[in-house]
């Protein structure tokens, strides 16, 4: 079993979302019940590029949609990854490519093949954290519904 302390530092985090500009989002779906387009959205809403990564769309967001990371044409802060856990080594190696700086698996991406990937390429890795609700967390827009209700809400203006 995979150790996840280190990919879940707390100042880690906070740096990657005050440092971001641009996240490409791996399995953004145009679906507008799945948690990826409302993670997305969320994200674009709060003044982040979301660039859309989804060989099956076109666009996405508003947003030119790319096949994979090596068809993104501009330079990526974060990636994203909605994908199943045995996805993650082939995404490491792309995000490596690509010259991103942050590798940032959702709940339930543990893979610690990808993880290795990342940080011997020289990514910073979070893992097994919700990009939405660390925003969320650290912007001062988590509020009472949050958790174990399945409901996440984030209606009040602040902090981009």
């Amino acid at each position: 079993m995979i150790d996840l302390k280190p990919y879940q530092d707390t100042l880690a985090i906070q740096r990657v979302l005050h440092t971001a500009g641009t996240i490409a989002v791996v399995g953004l779906s145009s679906n507008q019940l799945r948690a990826s387009y409302f993670v997305g959205y969320y994200l674009k809403r709060h003044g982040y590029r979301v660039v859309p990564v989804n060989p099956r769309e076109t666009e996405i967001l508003g947003e030119t949609c790319y096949p994979s990371l090596s068809d993104v044409p501009v330079p990526v802060d974060v990636v994203n990854v909605f994908r199943a856990p045995d996805a993650l080594p082939g995404i490491a190696r792309e995000a490596v490519a690509a010259g991103a700086g942050v590798l940032w698996c959702q709940y339930g991406v543990i893979n610690e093949e990808g993880a290795r990937i990342a940080t011997d390429g020289g990514l910073t890795v979070v893992m097994d954290r919700c990009l939405k609700v660390e925003h969320a967390r650290y912007a001062g827009r988590m509020h009472w519904l949050g958790f174990n209700t399945q409901r996440i809400t984030s209606v009040r203006a602040g902090l981009q």
